[in-house]
């Protein structure tokens, strides 16, 4: 556990284990800690690196308005703390798209990238999405019924009400309820209000696994089926019956998928 620093804030991060470094970049409403259940296994035969983003978890607050460039330089900042010429990126939701801004800019620093349930856009209707977030964000219950219903499947939501309502209650009581953290919730949708990187796409050469959900109502498959055709170097996976947060409705597909792609010696073989 440790601290460095982008623009005089506060950056924090966490390793675990030795090997291929591998560092992960959150959702929007994640943190470090929201990767607890996965350390034990990526960190077997990696160094997993976990860091919170600016206006994440126990990094700095950052009061004026900015851009997901400003994570961009979070990211490039750690892998120089860190002293690493390369590394590999598993991003989800909004830190797949910082990475996608990331390769943009520092193509050389990334060996492999992983990509789940990740968009090249800021959509109209993914904007209206955040628009709708940021709306509700006076009342917790509100905010809760706006934002995560939809981030699950319909059968997992239905499937798992021990564990939904018992989120609802932590959520609606402490989370939500916390001006600070709703004040980071606006910032952190605001600064993804203008990603697109369609254009800067052609010619990046990373390789690159874009998983997607068949029931991923955030970010739907569409987005990453077109990321796929904009990442000439890239592989796809569609995880069936899976919503916006397949992390925690398809751990072992997650975990495999992506340790799998990392770790794997050579990803260009052929029979040819």
């Amino acid at each position: 556990m440790a601290y460095f620093s982008v623009n005089g804030k506060k950056v924090y991060y966490e390793t675990h284990g030795e090997g291929k470094p591998l560092i992960l970049l959150n959702g929007i409403m994640m943190s470090t800690k929201s990767w607890t259940i996965f350390k034990e296994t990526f960190s077997h035969q990696n160094r997993l690196i976990l860091v919170d983003f600016l206006d994440q978890g126990q990094s700095d607050k950052v009061f004026e308005p900015y851009t997901q460039e400003l994570q961009v330089e979070v990211v490039k900042g750690l892998i120089e703390e860190l002293g690493y010429e390369k590394v590999n990126l598993l991003g989800i939701s909004y830190g797949g798209e910082v990475a996608l801004q990331f390769i943009v800019k520092y193509e050389h620093l990334v060996d492999r990238l992983v990509l789940f349930n990740t968009t090249y856009r800021t959509s109209p209707w993914l904007k209206d999405i955040g628009d709708a977030w940021n709306l509700s964000r006076g009342d917790a219950m509100d905010y809760y019924l706006t934002t995560i219903p939809v981030i699950y499947s319909p059968s997992f939501y239905n499937r798992n009400r021990a564990w939904m309502e018992a989120r609802k209650k932590l959520l609606t009581d402490t989370v939500f309820s916390d001006k600070d953290f709703m004040d980071s919730m606006v910032r952190l949708t605001v600064s993804a209000e203008n990603h697109d990187v369609r254009e800067e796409l052609k010619g990046i050469r990373t390789k690159t696994l874009i998983v997607s959900s068949e029931h991923d109502f955030v970010t739907p498959k569409e987005e990453q089926q077109e990321l796929h055709r904009l990442l000439e170097n890239s592989d796809y996976v569609l995880l069936p019956d899976t919503g916006h947060g397949s992390m925690y409705e398809q751990p072992a597909l997650f975990t495999a998928l992506t340790l799998g792609y990392v770790n794997a010696k050579d990803l260009s073989m052929s029979v040819l």
